[in-house]
């Protein structure tokens, strides 16, 4: 297939030379409507000729076909890209009168007649230019392989008066005055990008529209949306609106979450009408997707690619059969007659494991009663309490989704992730109801204690509701079960999806690796981790301690909570144990006597040095401890104890053990630029990123399915983002994250071993190695902790020269060369964990430092 051969390079209207933009895409092609009159169309076309597929890009308002460059330059092999500027838009012929939505779409079918484009063909839509482009959809389903929408709307949700900025440009004396009278409008629009857009990007996409007469078809575009029934486009707008729910082809959303035109009801419109669409958000990005995210063009490739392909069912273990698989409930019901204690509210109530099954049968049943149905998710905004695990179990129960987004994101985080996940139902504390409130979350109200506001119910309600209604029947093993957020530390906190049969393999590998019984009892100051306690039959408590700091944690707050429940096992965060170690002194013989019965102790969420596990021993003197290695997504993988720690010795990176039962690891060796595109290998020394195989990995990220199919590329694998290597004895050693690894003229260098080397150092408290530069030509700085400083927090303190001495001292020890030593007071660290060093915020702080931004002071 090859354009219409009336088809001229260039024109006097063509556009001018523009960042990103390839002349060698810019024609135009004249094509007569169904009126007869011929219009001269400026059309950005890649040429493939004889394509296997062709991407139908439509942009719209105010833009103009430059929004998809970035597509053209990243077509997959064989596809065509054609990207039209709507006439009387960008470059294309201005018109002598308005163009309903009807004649849009017909005006475009022309225009594809005219190109000979003929299936297969996947449609691309921004704004206005989705609704055409399912219109042309719609017209021509015998060529159409897929449609992809970016930040647009077909039809105004019940209720919605449509979106507030264009109804104030629509407003009567508004729109000729910003919308052709003056270029408001097609510079605001820029104007929404986050981040701004360069100035040059800017002036490209308002070029096409330096005057009055060129902005008519702008403010036209904003006349022809139909916010009332009886305008001229309403009949054709519902048309397609009600059309696409019959369309049964692939789909492919991509969303900015930060658009103040098409809020978050338009999405949930659209992924009503299309519910077999694939859902990718790229948190931070505005209204202008395509400029927002520039790696869009990428994963549209990519999706566009795999609609040609058959990918691989995933290749992962096997969890239980269904029959024989085990729920998250089972031992909380094979234990509904005991009277021990099940839940212990330290300086609060203890739940019995009798009441607490009562409990939650109760519940389940009266959530359904309420409303709650399989596969809806309900949002937890409840602390740790008895009412929170009731609350979990109960909604797993009834067959719902459990949303966790731990409060330690902070309010904005929190609001994002619980946004993204669509939730339907919010069960909530006093404060969690009125977060729920200014996150506007929708959907159905619970409180969890007294009604407030506008709860439809209480949870005591549901409980009594629940006393004369049936259980539910039990969800299919394959259902969800939850969506956990993770913690923030390396970018916006990602949803990740398990189903119960991945859920229950996690539990039984757990309580297999470390021979739990119904004996144990568990003190978690992760409170997730003690929200489990049902699911693996042993009783919890959740210590006193602020779940946004657990540096708070004190040995007395861990002693309490331990002797509340006779805890045989501890569960906490690196920065809790280190405050616990730090404030031993403060322990009472009693709460010493309370930490003595703790057999095992477990701490995970970042490395942790055996030098901490050692000053444990003071505290928790018969604890055997570990430091077992996972993720959100698929925890745990390895394990290691302190004595494991000790024989490994020294190393490039953290020991973390070997992969338990059942789990494989491989990784993907790094190439010279630091990418991990080898094939996966198990080689001993081989640097690369860590692969894990695994019954209990996550089913996937959720709302996120570029991340999803890069982190899956390899069938039934889970690439983790983290970079080590396996040693000879088959242990797994961890040196860094993928983004953080050094990309030197002389190939990848990963931080975490310069670090621990570092860190050696008489005088140094911690250290963190980065990279400053471009991509390929990086040279690594060491950033400096000096000891008697606080190590970690917020450490917002800009970063300053070492002196000669200290400089000196760890380029001896670096192991590589290193440009720069500076020091801080304090590194940045994750929110959740307080453990996880933000090296991306370091490696900026240290470049606008080495770049002169304001002179270093020497320290």
């Amino acid at each position: 297939m090859t354009a219409d051969p009336t088809t001229a390079d260039h024109a006097a209207g063509s556009p001018p030379a523009l960042p990103g933009l390839d002349p060698a895409w810019s024609r135009t092609v004249a094509v007569a409507d169904a009126a007869g009159t011929k219009h001269t169309w400026h059309v950005l076309d890649n040429g493939v000729t004889d394509p296997v597929g062709t991407l139908l890009c439509v942009h719209g308002n105010p833009t103009w076909s430059y929004l998809w460059r970035r597509l053209l330059a990243a077509a997959p092999p064989g596809w065509r890209v054609v990207a039209p500027d709507q006439l009387g838009m960008g470059w294309s012929d201005r018109l002598a009168a308005p163009r309903p939505l009807r004649q849009r779409v017909a005006d475009l079918g022309d225009l594809t007649a005219a190109l000979g484009v003929t299936g297969p063909v996947v449609t691309v839509g921004h704004d206005w230019g989705g609704v055409i482009s399912l219109g042309w959809a719609l017209e021509h389903r015998a060529d159409l392989r897929g449609v992809v929408l970016c930040n647009t709307a077909v039809a105004m949700p019940e209720g919605d008066w449509g979106p507030v900025l264009i109804r104030a440009a629509d407003a009567p004396g508004v729109r000729a005055a910003v919308t052709v009278g003056t270029p408001v409008f097609v510079r605001a629009t820029t104007a929404l990008s986050r981040p701004a857009l360069p100035a040059e990007v800017r002036r490209a996409f308002a070029a096409p529209y330096r005057s009055r007469a060129r902005r008519r078809s702008v403010g036209d575009f904003v006349a022809d949306i139909p916010f009332s029934p009886g305008h001229p486009s309403r009949a054709a707008q519902e048309a397609i609106a009600g059309g696409i729910r019959d369309l049964d082809v692939p789909a492919l959303l991509l969303w900015g979450p930060r658009d103040p035109v098409f809020g978050e009801r338009y999405l949930t419109d659209l992924r009503g009408r299309l519910p077999q669409a694939r859902l990718h958000r790229y948190e931070g990005a505005s209204h202008l997707l395509p400029e927002d995210a520039p790696q869009y063009a990428g994963a549209v490739a990519q999706w566009v690619t795999d609609l040609g392909t058959d990918r691989a069912v995933p290749d992962r273990p096997a969890g239980p059969a269904d029959g024989a698989a085990r729920r998250l409930w089972s031992a909380l019901e094979e234990r509904a007659g005991d009277d021990a204690a099940a839940v212990v509210e330290v300086g609060g109530a203890t739940v019995t494991w009798s009441a607490l099954a009562a409990r939650v049968r109760h519940l389940a049943a009266g959530l359904a009663t309420a409303g709650i149905r399989p596969g809806q998710r309900v949002a937890l905004l409840v602390e740790p309490s008895a009412d929170l695990t009731a609350a979990v179990y109960a909604v797993w129960r009834a067959g719902g989704v459990v949303v966790v987004a731990d409060k330690g994101l902070g309010f904005a985080g929190m609001r994002r992730a619980l946004r993204s996940a669509a939730v339907d139902a919010v069960i909530g504390s006093g404060k969690g109801l009125a977060a729920a409130r200014l996150m506007g979350l929708p959907g159905i109200r619970v409180a969890a204690g007294p009604r407030a506001l506008g709860a439809a119910h209480t949870l005591d309600d549901l409980e009594f509701l629940g006393r004369s209604a049936p259980v539910p029947p039990e969800v299919p093993v394959d259902d969800d079960c939850a969506v956990l957020f993770t913690s923030g530390a390396t970018g916006p906190a990602k949803g990740v999806v398990y189903t119960h049969r991945q859920a229950a393999a996690q539990i039984d590998l757990v309580r297999s690796a470390y021979d739990l019984t119904p004996g144990d009892r568990l003190v978690a100051a992760f409170a997730p981790f003690a929200i489990l306690g049902p699911a693996l039959g042993i009783g919890s408590a959740v210590p006193d301690v602020d779940v946004t700091a657990p540096g708070s944690l004190t040995a007395a707050a861990l002693a309490d909570a331990a002797a509340a429940v006779e805890a045989t096992v501890v569960f906490a965060s690196p920065a809790a144990l280190r405050r616990v170690a730090a404030t031993a002194q403060e322990l009472s013989a009693a709460q010493r006597q309370a930490l003595e019965r703790v057999r095992l102790l477990m701490s995970a969420g970042a490395p942790v040095p055996a030098s901490l596990l050692r000053s444990l021993r003071t505290v928790l003197p018969a604890a055997d401890a570990h430091t077992p290695y996972g993720m959100t997504e698929v925890l745990p993988v390895a394990d290691v104890s302190l004595a494991g720690i000790e024989a490994a010795g020294d190393g490039e990176g953290v020991c973390v053990g070997a992969p338990l039962p059942g789990v494989s690891v491989r990784v993907s060796p790094l190439s010279p630029d630091g990418r991990a595109d080898g094939p996966l290998t198990e080689l001993p020394g081989t640097l690369g990123e860590v692969c894990v195989r695994a019954a209990h990995v996550k089913d996937r990220y959720d709302a996120l399915w570029a991340l999803e199919r890069a982190t899956s590329r390899d069938a039934g694998w889970h690439r983790t983002g983290d970079v080590g290597h396996l040693d000879a004895e088959g242990r797994l050693w961890i040196e860094g994250r993928l983004q953080h690894v050094v990309t030197t003229a002389t190939g990848p260098v990963t931080p975490v071993g310069i670090e621990q080397r570092v860190e050696r150092l008489e005088g140094v408290s911690a250290a963190a190695a980065v990279g400053v530069g471009p991509a390929g030509a990086q040279v690594v700085a060491v950033v400096v902790v000096p000891s008697g400083s606080r190590r970690r927090g917020r450490g917002r303190s800009r970063p300053r020269l070492a002196g000669a001495d200290l400089a000196d001292a760890v380029r001896s020890v670096a192991g590589v060369d290193v440009a720069a030593v500076l020091t801080v007071p304090a590194l940045p660290v994750d929110i959740r964990h307080q453990s996880k060093v933000d090296r991306g915020e370091v490696a900026r702080r240290v470049a606008r430092v080495l770049a002169g931004a304001r002179a270093p002071r020497r320290s």
